[in-house]
């Protein structure tokens, strides 16, 4: 009887969950919904974008709902047991590599398979954008849930509140200093460099026809700002706002990507495209262009991150930049 008591509330609990999550079902279904996060006697209790959650004093079972999070959680030393895969750009797989190693594939972000969420009977929850208000509560039926709100260039913020999460807020302290040291080696290194140099971000979006740049305020600007490099002129005029991390270009507008260096990062579905820009006359006519200084980067690292991409994108601009002219 207890067997079929478990699979009936298992089951009753998928349905509801996805009955919500396709079509908005009515709120008065919470309350049929079995508050697992109540289980949980020894908890911390842990504010965040979405109200409080209880988490566990040592989760061993964590599941991300995106991947800044994956990556946070792996920096801080924990293997989750579940992940999604990327909706747009390359996967954090291309450059975590063994570290994915054993983490079970939940759906792609925003599209998850709620079964086998379920079924992987997470502890804890973690999200940075990959859920809502609208279902966050349906998630923390499943397990204590914490939301953060990521921006681009706050990044450092969320690893440490997740390493707060995780009861490893001194490693992720640690991890952000070693870091901030290998910017100082960095400025060493570029020396004059760093005041001469004027370089460029862009990004050719799987999903959309048309380049963008980076602004300052993007997550790869930041890490630019920050060693004290700067970026056109002609682009920090153009976006002023915080919240504006990048500006799409037409054709005619692709002089606004020319600088001393130029870093592109291409999604695995914007190959081609890239190619047909390469081929255009207005391409070919950028000074970054004619001198060669344009320079191919993963866009699994370069567009969104945390800890182990700034890292990533570090290694890049000491590569690339002590060849710049």
């Amino acid at each position: 009887m207890r067997k079929f008591l478990n699979y009936y509330i298992k089951t009753f609990v998928l349905l509801v969950i996805s009955c919500f999550l396709s079509i908005a079902c009515h709120s008065n279904l919470y309350s049929n919904l079995p508050d697992t996060t109540s289980l949980k006697s020894e908890c911390r209790l842990i504010k965040h974008e979405l109200g409080e959650s209880c988490i566990p004093l040592n989760p061993q079972r964590i599941l991300v709902t995106d991947q800044v999070a994956l990556e946070a959680v792996i920096a801080l030393g924990f293997k989750p047991v579940g992940a999604p895969d990327t909706a747009y750009v390359a996967s954090k797989s291309s450059f975590l590599k063994k570290k994915m190693t054993g983490i079970t594939y939940i759906g792609k972000e925003h599209q998850f398979n709620l079964e086998t969420i379920l079924n992987l009977h997470p502890d804890v929850i973690i999200s940075l954008y990959g859920i809502n208000s609208n279902n966050y509560k349906l998630f923390s039926r499943i397990a204590p849930t914490v939301q953060f709100k990521y921006v681009h260039a706050k990044w450092q913020e969320s690893l440490r509140q997740i390493g707060e999460v995780l009861g490893k807020r001194e490693q992720a302290e640690k991890l952000l200093a070693n870091y901030k040291q290998r910017l100082t080696d960095l400025r060493t290194v570029l020396n004059q460099k760093i005041n001469q140099l004027k370089v460029s971000i862009s990004r050719f979006h799987g999903q959309v026809q048309l380049p963008e740049f980076r602004s300052q305020f993007s997550f790869p600007g930041s890490i630019l700002q920050e060693v004290g490099i700067s970026m056109p002129e002609a682009q920090r005029q153009l976006i002023k706002n915080p919240d504006d991390t990048l500006i799409i270009l037409n054709l005619e507008r692709i002089d606004l990507l020319d600088a001393d260096v130029l870093f592109v990062a291409v999604d695995p579905g914007a190959r081609d495209l890239f190619q047909k820009y390469q081929n255009t006359r207005l391409w070919q006519t950028l000074n970054v262009v004619q001198k060669q200084q344009v320079y191919s980067v993963d866009s699994s690292y370069w567009i969104f991150g945390s800890i182990l991409s700034a890292n990533a994108i570090v290694d890049d601009l000491l590569k690339y930049l002590l060849k710049a002219e």
